[in-house]
């Protein structure tokens, strides 16, 4: 099982600052998620500004969030 998040901030637009349960830190960008439909509503800054983490992953509302392992493997590690 993949270490899953435990904090997730707004950096831009279209990325996600996240830190995992080990400790790690990365950069998801999730442009090419907002033409999905269930993703669309992300497209309003406001909106998008929202995320959170949530049950060890990034989420906006109960509706809208990623799965933990795609986060994982997606999101770039920092320093």
């Amino acid at each position: 099982m993949n270490p899953r998040v435990v904090q997730a901030r707004a950096i831009s637009d279209t990325q996600v600052a996240v830190e995992f349960a080990n400790g790690e830190r990365g950069i998801l960008d999730v442009a090419h998620y907002l033409d999905l439909p269930v993703f669309r509503i992300l497209r309003d800054p406001a909106e998008f500004r929202r995320v959170h983490a949530a049950h060890g992953t990034v989420a906006w509302s109960d509706d809208v969030d990623l799965c933990p392992d795609t986060v994982w493997h997606d999101a770039v590690r920092t320093p």
